[in-house]
């Protein structure tokens, strides 16, 4: 019943969901398919990792060096970048005492999973040490590890005020020209906070009056060097990313009904921050949050975070996994969102909430608004006022900073929509990168995790995502924790509770035919006319002009590029039905030696069935909109991939090589597009796109 009220009840929410431009597209149509599914039997060119300890979620790479750190649960481990299963890595033991166990059970926590030390952080701190963080059966340590002879200090650090004591806390960090920026829950009794400590200035967020966090769970953080060529004097500024209980006006009567309601949060601080000479003293001057909103604002969790051009403010964005489920839990998908640095901004720019003691809540502030103005960073136009430090701001400043941490406006995402919708999937986290096609244009290639151990590689596309394949890279179900790319080694790591794989960032040899290349709509292959061959783009960009140009992509669409040649496809059995009154239906095979033949069914089709039709081809067209699904299990018998003539009958009734077929329910994906989900799954087959007629068939797998 559920899955049949799904669309309904998605449509419904979405009318209210977001503010903004009326770009909406009905949620179906963000939806989107993997084109291939790859489960874990058929991976190729993937390397694993797996020592004595559990929950590989801390990976820290560095190219330079080409060596990947993981931080586990009881263990460090350096592995090298190019093989992370060598067999030639160094490992670290750092488990806590038997004492210190026995005290954490003792005081009610779990001693198979909780009394134990998870490595929480792990990151660079200088030219020669290491710096990580453990939760140490609830009592953290922080270590400063020899990086070149990766063992522990006879000494250690307390690690109260810079790592959570709980494993399952949210928590995000940061080493910032050898300042610790963190954010969590500290401690058992305390609230959760953003805290910089290891600097001469120690600094974290306000208390009183108000709290400015409500028991935040924190996603992601990231330092974007807005000093960069800035014509103001600006200052580098570290934005956080996290879920907290929502007090806000317009959340009114449901907060009153469900305390537990919560919503999605972007915060950001200053670096050059020194905290308050008199008042706010210790305590963040900057501290600004909003709201973040993707979807549908009262069912979403924001999952995971990963930012791309962090470099150049100018060109830096987000891209955000939040899931959306009902308060019943009966319905669940995941949405993915981008938002632009520059909205971010404007909203930190514009007007401020403030807490009404009359309504008890949160409503927009309407009053006068002191100068500086609040929250914001020290700027060349401040130093030249006398401002040369948060510690030289009014007082009156510094007091509205204190009762007004909270931005009216929300940040919604780019176009006012989600990139994708995916019902029944629950993504955990996420990374991405820009790349370059041989031709110009730059294209976001994304890497989703899931919480059952799949990853989906999927391209951004205007104002939609094509999800290019599905990997199943765990053979058990377990949640992908973490995830990073190496450019220079050309792969992706994944961190979960079983281990560490590397997959490489693309495999453009499973494309045996310059339409299944051109169809991948991935910005790292493209077929090569002059070796027949899907290849990888970087391979061809470092060649001649002439080669770059002649590299044949097209992923914007995925359909043209192929028409002239020789290689358009492997012959396929076709398995057709329709969902119109039957006839005859010609098929055109393009070859060397083009013919038609009429292809009648010796029964009429039916909607429940597809009946399976041999009709082998390279190219083929079909001047009437039809539902085809295609089994690429047929091996030509000549060179170009087109038999000499066709086996009879033309039309048969036997079971199709990957079973009958049953059509479940249709669904859209990208526009001009028909998919056929059928039941049971069939991994193997591809269904086709119904494009305009006369036009070439083009097909994606389901």
């Amino acid at each position: 019943m559920w899955g049949r009220l799904w669309p309904l009840l998605l449509s419904i929410l979405t009318a209210t969901a977001v503010p903004g431009p009326s770009l909406r597209r009905p949620s179906r149509e963000l939806d989107a398919t993997p084109r291939m599914t790859i489960p874990y039997e058929e991976l190729s060119g993937t390397r694993h990792f797996k020592g004595q300890a559990q929950n590989y979620s801390t990976l820290l790479l560095e190219e330079a060096s080409a060596r990947l750190l993981v931080g586990a649960r009881g263990a460090l481990f350096s592995l090298s970048a190019n093989d992370i299963g060598d067999g030639a890595h160094k490992e670290i033991h750092w488990e806590a005492s038997p004492e210190m166990q026995s005290k954490c059970h003792q005081k009610g926590k779990n001693n198979q999973t909780e009394c134990f030390n998870h490595v929480r952080f792990l990151q660079r701190l200088n030219s020669t040490h290491l710096y990580a963080c453990g939760t140490h059966a609830f009592q953290p340590l922080c270590a400063a590890i020899d990086a070149e002879a990766f063992t522990l200090p006879t000494s250690f650090e307390e690690g109260k005020e810079k790592c959570p004591y709980d494993p399952a806390r949210g928590f995000t960090g940061l080493i910032i020209d050898g300042g610790l920026y963190t954010a969590t829950r500290y401690e058992f009794r305390s609230i959760p906070d953003i805290r910089r400590s290891r600097h001469p200035h120690s600094l974290r967020t306000e208390e009183t009056p108000m709290h400015w966090l409500n028991d935040a769970e924190f996603v992601f953080s990231v330092l974007v060097r807005e000093s960069k060529a800035s014509a103001v004097g600006d200052d580098d500024k570290v934005y956080y990313f996290f879920t907290e209980r929502a007090t806000e006006e317009g959340s009114g009567s449901f907060t009153q009904s469900r305390s537990s309601h919560r919503v999605a949060r972007v915060a950001r601080v200053c670096k050059g921050d020194l905290g308050g000479k008199k008042i706010l003293q210790k305590k963040w001057t900057s501290f600004l949050k909003a709201r973040l909103i993707c979807h549908i604002p009262l069912y979403e969790t924001l999952r995971g975070v990963c930012s791309l051009d962090a470099e150049t403010s100018s060109r830096t964005h987000f891209y955000a996994a939040f899931t959306l489920s009902t308060q019943w839990k009966t319905l669940e998908a995941s949405a993915i969102c981008r938002y632009d640095l520059a909205e971010i901004q404007a909203v930190f720019a514009g007007p401020y909430m403030e807490y009404q003691d009359g309504s008890r809540r949160w409503g927009r502030y309407e009053g006068g608004v002191p100068e500086p103005r609040p929250g914001s960073c020290i700027t060349d136009s401040l130093r030249s006022q006398g401002y040369n430090s948060s510690q030289d701001l009014p007082s009156l400043v510094l007091d509205f900073v204190k009762l007004h941490p909270l931005m009216a406006r929300p940040v919604v995402p780019t176009r006012g929509r989600p990139l994708l919708l995916k019902r029944n999937i629950r993504y955990t986290h996420l990374t991405g990168t820009p790349v370059t096609t041989p031709a110009g244009p730059t294209y976001d290639l994304l890497f989703l995790g899931t919480a059952d151990g799949w990853i989906h590689k999927a391209v951004v596309l205007g104002s939609g995502m094509h999800i290019i394949e599905e990997t199943q890279v765990f053979r058990e179900p377990q949640s992908v924790e973490n995830l990073v790319i190496s450019l220079l080694q050309h792969s992706l790591y994944v961190g979960a509770p079983s281990g560490v794989i590397q997959l490489p960032l693309s495999s453009c040899s499973r494309y045996r035919s310059c339409y299944d290349c051109i169809l991948a709509r991935d910005p790292y292959c493209g077929w090569d006319p002059g070796t027949h061959a899907c290849a990888a783009a970087t391979t061809i960009a470092n060649r001649s002009q002439g080669s770059r140009t002649a590299l044949i992509q097209d992923i914007e669409r995925g359909n043209r590029g192929c028409e002239s040649s020789r290689d358009t496809g492997r012959a396929l059995q076709v398995h057709m039905g329709s969902m119109s009154p039957p006839s005859a239906w010609p098929c055109v095979l393009d070859g060397p030696e083009t013919r038609q033949d009429l292809c009648q069914p010796p029964k009429p089709c039916v909607h429940s069935h597809a009946h399976v039709e041999e009709c082998l081809s390279a190219g083929l067209q079909c001047p009437h909109p039809h539902l085809l699904l295609v089994h690429s299990c047929f091996i030509p018998a000549s060179g170009l991939g087109v038999p000499s003539q066709l086996p009879h009958p033309i039309w048969s009734s036997s079971p199709a090589p990957c079973g009958d077929l049953f059509v479940k329910s249709l669904g859209m994906g990208q526009p001009g597009e028909v998919r056929l989900h059928h039941s049971p799954p069939l991994p193997s087959c591809v269904a086709l796109v119904n494009q305009p007629p006369h036009s070439p068939w083009s097909f994606s797998r389901v």
